[in-house]
């Protein structure tokens, strides 16, 4: 009797832990999932996604059941609502801010890109005459800072033997920059975007933009986390933005006009940027170069403290 009671005892004791063990290892359901809506400066699958709810239709094949949108702007506060959890993709994030969150220790990994658009990103002046790297020297620049605009300008400069000491750096916004450039209170300005095409259409003079400088690399990320627990559901993600590359493809003219009517500009000034973006989402060995050259710049003007291993940063 004291045998089969023990046997019994070992028995329940077995189901207990077993049960415990499943539980732990069962990663709690996801029905609801947070991206980042960013539009600007010509984000075009995060329109048509949007509009035509590609990601909700898709993932609903792994149980998620809404899909909700944050218009968060800046990477810095992208990263950090990655960090905490609010958020579970970043939909266009620059590697700027992904390599300072990792550099910062946080869990971030880039799982595809979003964009390449060295073009979009230029170097303006209302002086003609400016036309070479030396031209600049004393002279004022305005422009974001710890961007890909400045990682444009630092480049440029270093194509002359320059740096940044050789010239008077602001640190503004894009819209600032262009308005104290056009009103004749700095030299240059470091624009993106429509700003760029509106401030070219409007005869500034186009000293660069970022081709052969920067690659202008936009990623797409979440944590490895979030990977590990939900690998189906970063997979449905991985998908969905393929199927919006798809549409995009197949419906070219609807795309560009939604984005034109989105962003309250003329169909033809999005047709002319359009052909700057490469939103192939593969991530190429030249993207992993590209992003270990951002880190270096990000080293070598003391925007992070130490090195970030890049390879270790990308999944793919």
């Amino acid at each position: 009797m004291k045998r089969r009671r023990f046997a019994c005892a070992i028995l329940a004791l077995i189901l207990i832990c077993s049960l415990a063990i499943t539980g732990c290892g069962q990663a709690k359901a996801v029905e609801e999932i947070t991206v980042t809506y960013v539009t600007s400066p010509l984000n075009v699958p995060s329109i048509v996604e949007k509009n035509h709810s590609i990601f909700a239709e898709t993932m609903k094949e792994v149980g998620v059941k809404a899909v909700n949108y944050s218009e968060i702007t800046s990477g810095a506060d992208q990263t950090q609502a990655l960090a905490s959890g609010d958020i579970q993709f970043l939909y266009a994030v620059g590697a700027t801010s992904v390599i300072l969150s990792a550099a910062n220790d946080a869990d971030i990994k880039v799982i595809s890109m979003y964009s390449r658009s060295p073009e979009a990103f230029c170097l303006f002046s209302n002086d003609s005459s400016i036309t070479s790297p030396e031209d600049l020297r004393g002279k004022t620049i305005a422009g974001p800072q710890g961007t890909i605009l400045h990682e444009l300008l630092v480049a440029y400069l270093a194509s002359g033997n320059m740096t940044l000491a050789d010239v008077n750096f602001m640190n503004t916004t894009i819209p600032d920059g262009m308005a104290a450039m056009l009103g004749g209170s700095v030299d240059c300005a470091l624009l993106a975007g429509a700003a760029a095409y509106n401030t070219q259409a409007s005869g500034a003079h186009l000293v660069t933009n970022g081709l052969g400088y920067v690659d202008a690399t936009i990623c797409c990320a979440t944590t490895q986390a979030f990977y590990d627990e939900h690998k189906d559901i970063v997979d449905s993600f991985l998908k969905a933005q393929q199927n919006v590359l798809d549409f995009m493809a197949a419906n070219e003219e609807t795309a560009l006009q939604e984005s034109a009517e989105f962003l309250d500009l003329d169909i033809t000034a999005v047709q002319d940027m359009y052909k700057y973006y490469d939103f192939d989402m593969t991530i190429h060995d030249s993207d992993i170069e590209a992003m270990k050259s951002t880190m270096q710049f990000m080293l070598d003007n003391d925007m992070i403290e130490k090195a970030v291993d890049i390879d270790a940063m990308v999944i793919r």
